[in-house]
């Protein structure tokens, strides 16, 4: 026998317990003909019976509580319990420290709960900046398991944001990227963080040394999309910056120059053509280097001859590359 089948041998049915003899269950009206019926379990038909009543009289006690408590292990998804579970725990002055250990158990199974995560939330905003340190060791240990759950990064940002503990955070993304480079969720929170902390004076202050970060990572794992997207964020706002900056063209050629795949390398260098880039002979003779031998390159430009070779390089963006090829902008190289 399975431990729930045990669980429903030991439960009380809802009608034979003292405390709810005054109370007339309010069966789910589905109308006089229902197309499909839903084969609900006896005990989840009682239960939503009886949290129909105590909704509808808008009884806010703590076997209301208590209810709401059944209800949601039984169907975890279902919003209107959670919102009258707050409206009965503000009523009743419930320690939220013992409803974020009842979030706990119920997140275990549920970790893409939009439900749970928004109750978490309003959870944490009651219990204030104390709550940040629970709430940030909860999250770590969801993405443990989901390295890209949106929810729990959602949730950890706005802890962030309205709780603090942002102390730590910059370490923590490190540690996830170093053990999987090609978290992209990882990537876009160390960008949240040096934009966003209050603790290491923005993108400017940060942008130096961050571009080395990355450029190490794109070196180590060039096919690797993440560090690509945020170098490129790095220069978010100043295009001027982007051109003029040597490391960014130097680490396309060194990509192109080590015969790995060199899509984005490509892809990065015709941005830079397009905002008025001037590449070296070497970049040229790099570029060249890749091109096949069909005579309708013999004459093309540079940004042309990119297009061309991502058009074979990139075939899941075929349509988009030769896209760029047709509208690139007439002052290109």
């Amino acid at each position: 026998m399975s431990s729930s089948d045990e669980d429903d041998n030991e439960r009380i049915p809802i009608s034979q317990r003292p405390e709810w003899s005054d109370v007339e269950p309010v069966p789910q009206d589905d109308g006089p003909h229902p197309v499909v019926s839903i084969a609900y379990r006896d005990e989840f038909r009682e239960t939503m019976d009886y949290f129909r009543a105590v909704y509808l009289a808008d009884e806010r006690s703590r076997r209301a509580l208590d209810l709401t408590t059944e209800a949601i292990e039984m169907n975890p998804g279902n919003y209107t319990i959670w919102h009258f579970r707050r409206l009965v725990l503000e009523a009743l002055n419930v320690d939220l420290l013992e409803e974020r250990n009842f979030v706990d158990q119920i997140a275990k199974g549920n970790s893409k709960n939009y439900q749970i995560w928004h109750h978490r939330r309003w959870v944490a905003e009651k219990l204030g900046p104390e709550a940040a340190s629970k709430e940030h060791e909860f999250t770590r240990r969801i993405l443990a398991c989901d390295a890209k759950n949106y929810h729990a990064w959602s949730h950890r940002q706005w802890v962030l944001q309205a709780l603090g503990g942002w102390e730590n955070e910059l370490d923590y993304c490190q540690k996830l990227i170093e053990e999987d480079v090609f978290n992209n969720s990882a990537w876009n929170q160390r960008y949240f963080v040096i934009t966003r902390s209050p603790l290491h004076g923005g993108l400017e202050t940060m942008r130096n040394s961050e571009i080395d970060y990355t450029i190490e990572a794109i070196l180590a794992h060039p096919q690797n999309e993440s560090p690509w997207r945020y170098l490129r964020g790095l220069f978010k706002g100043d295009i001027s910056l982007l051109v003029s900056d040597n490391r960014v063209c130097e680490v396309c050629l060194k990509v192109l120059k080590s015969n790995q795949s060199y899509t984005f390398a490509l892809s990065q260098l015709l941005d830079l053509l397009c905002y008025g880039f001037q590449p070296s002979s070497e970049l040229k003779g790099a570029v060249e280097a890749l091109r096949d031998s069909r005579s309708d390159l013999a004459d093309a430009n540079l940004a042309t001859t990119i297009c061309s070779i991502l058009e074979t390089a990139d075939p899941m963006r075929l349509n988009y590359w030769t896209w760029r090829r047709s509208n690139l902008p007439s002052q290109v190289c």
